[in-house]
């Protein structure tokens, strides 16, 4: 197996048998070693697979300044990762994990501390990328024998949810977790009531809040498809979630300038009957 790119004295790029374009970590692994050598194979001690070469140029970017030790970490946050969550992680997260933990670990060294914003959004609507994060500050003290606040779990998870995104940044990701709260919000406010975080609906509702977020940041318009009577049959069937429904609509129009079609008025109508009308029939058997 021959060496493509030496991205450091302990970090190579190369092929595998498959061809696939692999980084491979060993102590001492590219000492002495330039491209087109042979590699020692016996000194490889971790290896994982990269789709896309724009990382590898990134990543051999980073490790200019930023040890391989911090790779390592990302890379059994990831592989924990994988087997936890429901989508693909974007390969991009080796790069941006590895800088995050670099960064957090050195500011922890030096006293320094930041509180997350948005721990108790991330916490709440993100709860599997939270507990796989919780799980990443274990990795990270059997590492390092540094314990890493729940501060820092939310970023970690934020950009574990910013890597089933696909491209999109983490300001996005960041307006996304904003967007999401400020609808649940107003859902709460106009029905006066608290949501049921436990049931199904609710999980339904926060899944599509957060794809309806998504096509927003991608600019990925909804074309209508539904016709005015479906839409006047939902209105009229569900009418006060489609007026709470016409709430988010005035409120993504006036704070982002996002003016929804009429088919996700009734999604939004829909999901939102859902996820309150279990509380509704309750109150009226009391």
């Amino acid at each position: 197996m021959k060496i493509e790119k030496v991205l450091n004295n302990n970090v190579v790029m190369c092929r595998n048998e498959h061809d696939q374009e692999i980084v491979a970590m060993g102590k001492g692994l590219a000492f002495q070693r330039k491209s087109g050598d042979e590699i020692d194979v016996s000194k490889i001690e971790k290896t994982f697979v990269l789709q896309n070469h724009d990382i590898v140029e990134k990543l051999a970017k980073l490790l200019e300044d930023t040890s391989e030790f911090y790779l390592s970490i990302s890379s059994k946050v990831l592989e924990y990762a994988k087997t936890q969550l429901p989508n693909k992680l974007d390969d991009f997260l080796y790069v941006a994990l590895t800088d995050h933990l670099s960064f957090a670990i050195s500011r922890h060294k030096q006293g320094i501390q930041f509180k997350n914003a948005l721990l108790w959004e991330i916490r709440k609507y993100y709860k599997k990328e939270f507990q796989v994060a919780l799980k990443a500050l274990d990795i990270i003290e059997q590492e390092t024998g540094i314990r890493l606040d729940e501060n820092e779990a939310a970023s970690i998870a934020l950009h574990l949810v910013n890597g089933q995104l696909s491209g999109d940044d983490m300001a996005s990701t960041v307006q996304i977790t904003k967007m999401v709260n400020d609808i649940l919000n107003i859902v709460k406010y106009h029905f006066k009531m608290e949501l049921d975080e436990t049931s199904l609906n609710y999980e339904r509702f926060l899944t599509h809040l957060r794809f309806f977020g998504m096509r927003y940041m991608r600019n990925e318009t909804s074309f209508d498809s539904i016709d005015d009577f479906f839409h006047g049959q939902i209105k009229l069937k569900y009418s006060e979630a489609y007026m709470c429904t016409q709430k988010v609509a005035t409120y993504l129009k006036n704070e982002l300038g996002w003016e929804i079609s009429k088919e996700e008025e009734i999604y939004l109508t829909v999901h939102i009957h859902r996820v309150t009308n279990r509380h509704l029939l309750n109150q009226k058997v009391k």
